[in-house]
This record gives structure tokens, sequence and C-alpha cells, in this order.
């Protein structure tokens, strides 16, 4: 197991930054750890520090027959490889409807370097059209990231449906492998009892590891920066390490 399709349907989930931070902390444990943004707003590329306006070539340009290997960018201020993206990914939702075999793009792609990286992980959009059926069939198993909110809740049965039927037709194997409370705040009551219903219903699949609510994780995107590198000594750097320690001892 090495390929996670980091997903939730629900945006403002943290999605994008637990990919980040969580690829970050894999990088400082000597995981070569490959990023892949298949999320046409490319949050995860800038966030890697990658310019995703002058990438020369991403994840458009493997779905449609370009070699991953020379698609590759390396996050200096993360530690790890990018597969970048940006607004010109929108346009594959509709190229790629009509073409064969479409749900198999990004798994053909990435089996190419598939044994070159430990860890993959594929940040997918908020929603679940093309794009994220590609990641899914493309991943061995699923990181759901969660705010501790009543409809952060609710959209989880969609996700469970659609992993479902990806386990009956593209991807046998495909399951979810953990979630992770992003965003959460201790002091609120209802995340207080969200959190712990997630806990009694999904037991060992909830990590221990929570990130918590914290102004430097909120701040590092705009620096184009992990928080592992903006902010190394902050509480969001802690929890993000504490997740990626307990990560690797699950999955390594």
């Amino acid at each position: 197991m090495k390929t996670f399709a980091v997903i939730n349907q629900k945006g403002g989930t943290g999605k994008t930054t637990v990919s980040i931070n969580l690829s970050a902390r894999l990088a400082e444990l000597g995981k070569k750890t490959l990023l892949v943004d298949i999320d046409p707003q490319g949050n995860a590329t800038s966030g890697s520090g990658v310019e995703k306006w002058h990438i020369g070539g991403g994840t458009y340009d493997v779905l449609f027959d370009r070699e991953v290997a020379n698609c590759l960018i390396y996050s200096l201020v993360g530690g790890y490889w990018v597969l970048s993206a940006n607004m010109e990914l929108a346009g594959a939702e509709i190229e790629l409807a009509g073409e064969q075999l479409w749900q198999c793009r990004l798994r053909d792609a990435l089996a190419t370097v598939r044994d070159d990286f430990d860890f993959i992980l594929i940040d997918c959009p908020p929603s679940l059209g093309v794009l994220t059926v590609n990641a899914l069939v493309a991943a061995d198993s699923v990181l759901i990231p969660m705010q501790c909110e009543y409809f952060a809740m609710e959209g989880l049965s969609d996700l469970a449906e659609t992993v479902r039927r990806l386990r009956t037709g593209w991807n046998p194997s495909l399951h979810v492998a953990g979630i992770v409370r992003s965003m959460l705040d201790r002091r609120n009551l209802l995340s207080r009892s969200i959190s712990d219903e997630l806990q009694r219903h999904f037991g060992e699949k909830l990590f221990s590891a929570a990130v918590h609510r914290n102004v430097r994780v909120a701040e590092a995107p705009s620096h184009s920066l992990p928080v592992l590198t903006y902010a190394p000594r902050s509480s969001g750097a802690k929890g993000y390490r504490q997740l990626g320690d307990e990560f690797l001892e699950r999955f390594a």
C-alpha cells in the first residue's frame, strides 16, 4: 500500500493542507514522496512552492500520454516531488469523458514511476467527478480529512458509496485507510461531540493524531510553504509531525 487518494467531496475540510504537510513530514522522515495535484485549483502545487503557471507539464499532460518522469518538479521547500496542476486541468473533465478507459488514465501513468517512490499522495478536487474517479482508480486506498462539523459527517455516506461502486468494478482492492480530523477545535462542544462520534463509529480507522485549528497553518499557504517549513515550532507543525509519524507507523 503506497498510493493514497486524499479526498473529501466537501470543500474546506483541510484536504490540501493535509496532503502538503503529510508529504513534507514523510520527506522529513526520509521517505521519497510524490504529491500528485489533480485539483484544477492547483492549491497543492502552489502550497508546495511551485509556480503553477510555469510548470512545463503536469497532471493534465500525463492524463493525455505524456511521460510522468518528464513532468515531475522537486519542491525545495517541502523536500518531496510534485506532479503539478492548474486550471488547464479543468478541461480534462470534458476531454476525458469521451475517451475509452478514461477511468484508468492516471493509474496507467503513475505505474511508470510507482516503484521510484515510497509514498504517492493524490490531492483530489472537492467533487466526485472524472478527475476524482481517476484518482480513486489509481489509489490503493483512501485517506479522508474531516472537519468536525455536521455537514462534513453528512458527506461521508456519499464518499463511501463511491468507494463501494469502484470496488465492484475498476478497483476491487480500494478501501478507506484512515480518517484524519482536521481543523479540530477542542473548545467547541459540537467539534468535540463529532470527534467522539467519529471515534465510536470508525475506531481504528480514525487517526489518533488530530490537526487543531492554528493560525500558522492558515498562514502558510499564502507564503507557498508547508507549515513544517513556515513555522516548524508551531502547534500546527507539531500536529502534522504527529500525524506523519502515525501514518508511517501504520503503512510503512
